[in-house]
């Protein structure tokens, strides 16, 4: 999908030369993607005290 859209440069050029991402499409796809892992692991957060894990960890370490 075609969307033109306005960006701070210097934004784009840090971002563009830390990741070296080819392409201004490529900065933008990754920044998405990670914003979104972010909201998500952010999300995760709400669950906390709310799941009650049952399991043996020392069992679950001995699997790998």
């Amino acid at each position: 999908m075609r969307t033109n859209i306005e960006i701070n440069q210097s934004l784009i050029n840090e971002a563009q030369k830390l990741s070296k991402a080819a392409t201004k499409k490529k900065v933008v796809e990754l920044a998405l993607e990670n914003f979104i892992k972010m909201l998500k692991r952010k999300k995760m957060l709400d669950y906390r005290g709310k799941i009650v894990w049952e399991g043996n960890l020392d069992e679950m370490r001995k699997a790998f």
